[in-house]
């Protein structure tokens, strides 16, 4: 079912606390954590703790949590300090746009320079 913990998800069993993570913030609706492969100095995840396969399926079945996700990302450049320099925020839609785990995620990055257009 749509939004409820899903048994092979790796994101749910982060959230659920079944495997470690280096947590960063925890909301009511959001988990953030550091990204196991940094891609950049702050390399965060931010994640619904809903289900949803990705950032499109959250924004059209829970537009709220969608907010709280963004929200959160901001806090976290925030806190980070990355709004010194700048940071950017990825949503991977889908394998060929390099999304491997299907639960609705965002990427902080920052801390170094970020070329335009990405890889």
């Amino acid at each position: 079912m749509a939004g409820e913990p899903q048994a092979d998800c790796l994101f749910c069993k982060i959230v659920a606390g079944n495997i470690p993570a280096t947590v960063v913030r925890e909301t009511e609706t959001t988990f953030a954590f550091r990204d196991i492969n940094p891609q950049a100095p702050t390399h965060v995840l931010v994640i619904p703790k809903v289900h949803y396969p990705d950032a499109a399926s959250l924004a059209a079945a829970e537009p709220a949590v969608a907010a709280d996700l963004l929200r959160e990302a901001g806090q976290i450049a925030a806190e980070e300090k990355l709004d010194d320099h700048g940071y950017r925020v990825v949503f991977n839609t889908g394998a060929g746009a390099g999304q491997t785990v299907f639960h609705a995620h965002a990427h902080v990055l920052g801390g170094r320079g970020l070329q335009w257009p990405p890889g």
